[in-house]
């Protein structure tokens, strides 16, 4: 995974991304509150947090495209986010929506059409508080 992160991701790299787990109902993003993902006011930066939901997204849609019959594009269209605490401890971005990522692929290739899915990701911090909630719409269409 470091490899993968440092070749594709290297700004997630840098910033210790770290995928904690992956199954079928979704999947877990760490992120360390470091010095390089610090902002003026001492807590971690929002686009930091957002790279991080955004990979809990991601990880699985990338899961299913590689595991399609057909190749099939990807692409955030859009993203919408809410901050409710300041992030100053590790933070853990999950997203429950394997599901309609797989349901919105398997559609994509049937018709032929580009398919749009809404998902959310969860950011916690480690006493258990949302930090922020992210909610990315993704679209897959076959090439």
């Amino acid at each position: 995974m470091k490899i993968f992160m440092l070749k594709q991701l290297p700004m997630g790299f840098i910033a210790g991304l770290k995928v904690a787990s992956i199954d079928e109902k979704g999947a877990t993003v760490t992120v360390p509150n470091k010095f390089v993902n610090k902002n003026p006011f001492k807590s971690m930066y929002f686009a930091v947090q957002a790279m991080a939901a955004e990979l809990s997204s991601g990880i699985l849609a990338l899961a299913e495209v590689y595991a399609a019959t057909k190749p099939v594009s990807m692409l955030v269209i859009n993203m919408n986010a809410s901050y409710t605490k300041k992030a100053r401890s590790k933070v853990s971005f999950r997203c429950d929506f394997a599901q309609e990522i797989k349901n919105a692929i398997a559609k994509s290739i049937e018709t032929g059409e580009g398919q749009l899915v809404e998902v959310k990701s969860v950011g916690t911090d480690k006493e258990g508080d949302i930090v922020a909630e992210f909610t990315f719409t993704w679209t897959f269409k076959p090439k």
